[in-house]
């Protein structure tokens, strides 16, 4: 039977957003399913122009072979490494899934809370970079305010 999800994935190219990503597909992903990558850049990266529109709502939704064009993605200020292009693809070719991305500028735990409500999404994963406590008091947790704050169901996923 076909699924018609939204399934919201907070990637920032590191090891704990491919861990993420690789339990998504092993564990979550369904036929129909739609995987939104979801990826935040700070405000201070992007230039004039196309980007700044885009500040309030974020980039329209990028299919992932558009997403993979490096010329596309240094568009939105974006540089996918090919490993987590790679997972992606390969979730994209299981079950039918239709994996697109969604670029916001700005606060990561907001802008990813915003994103939930904006797209729709079903549920949300998350990696955790697995901060000390002091780090977490002094730089934040974007999966912990995520977790406190979203209109969705959140998984977050360790890179043990």
């Amino acid at each position: 039977m076909a699924s018609n999800r939204n399934i919201g994935i907070a990637v920032d190219f590191s090891p704990c957003s491919r861990k993420a990503i690789t339990w998504v597909s092993e564990n979550l992903l369904r036929e129909g399913d739609h995987l939104i990558v979801i990826n935040i850049q700070p405000s201070f990266q992007y230039e004039k122009g196309e980007m700044q529109l885009w500040e309030a709502t974020g980039s329209p939704i990028i299919p992932l072979s558009e997403f993979s064009n490096p010329s596309i993605s240094k568009k939105y200020g974006v540089n996918p490494e090919k490993e987590t292009l790679d997972i992606l693809s390969r979730a994209a070719g299981q079950n039918g899934v239709v994996v697109a991305a969604k670029i916001y500028w700005g606060d990561a735990g907001k802008k990813i809370c915003k994103a939930i409500e904006k797209i729709p999404l079903h549920c949300l994963v998350i990696g955790s970079r697995g901060l000390s406590k002091v780090k977490r008091v002094l730089l934040g947790s974007v999966s912990k305010y995520v977790v406190n704050h979203a209109a969705c169901p959140v998984t977050v996923v360790k890179n043990l």
